[in-house]
């Protein structure tokens, strides 16, 4: 990159650093691709934590440049993947090993002062408001308020969203019962604003 270069587009991807799924990330690779342009990466070690997908990206043809590793290339990028991907595999069986080790003891999971109703409804609410404000689920919601107004069914949208390659914020496909609770969500907080 010269002195001159500049940015031409930003995506931030929302999805975790263990996902496969990073449609943000997949439009970048594209543009980048197609413009002939750099792909500046604030943190590679949020990008991914599976090797096969960081060496998907170093096999792209996207000429990319990490800021947190500004000296990465094609063979450091490939050790700092498989490095990277075996840390979140032992962290993982290291947590599943202590859990059913407590469980062995008949110790209690969880935090019991977390089952209070106020809580629970504390938690509800935050579900709520993850799911309305969640960047993929605020794409959709347009389509959904839309599509309900003409009377489309949760099923109808939920192929439509499809159609379009929408996920939701989990990167899962849209299905009748996420669309269905996420028109039902937005109701009930449009509700709640308005009162």
């Amino acid at each position: 990159m010269g002195d001159h270069a500049s940015i031409i587009r930003e995506y931030v991807e929302v999805e975790s650093g263990k996902k496969n799924t990073r449609p943000k990330l997949e439009a970048a690779i594209a543009d980048a691709k197609a413009m002939g342009s750099v792909l500046l990466i604030a943190k590679l070690d949020r990008l991914s934590r599976n090797a096969s997908f960081i060496f998907t990206l170093r096999d792209s043809g996207v000429n990319f440049q990490c800021c947190d590793m500004p000296d990465a290339n094609a063979l450091t990028i490939g050790i700092f993947a498989v490095i990277a991907q075996h840390e979140r595999e032992t962290i993982s069986k290291r947590i599943k090993d202590a859990l059913a080790a407590k469980r062995q003891r008949g110790e209690p999971l969880g935090n019991p002062a977390n089952l209070t109703d106020a809580h629970r409804a504390a938690g509800r609410e935050a579900q709520m408001m993850n799911a309305r404000t969640a960047t993929s689920n605020t794409q959709a919601l347009d389509i959904i308020r839309d599509k309900r107004r003409m009377s489309w069914t949760y099923q109808k949208i939920a192929d439509h969203l499809h159609s379009l390659k929408y996920k939701t914020r989990r990167g899962c496909q849209w299905t009748l019962i996420a669309v269905r609770r996420l028109s039902v969500i937005d109701t009930i907080l449009r509700e709640l604003e308005f009162e």
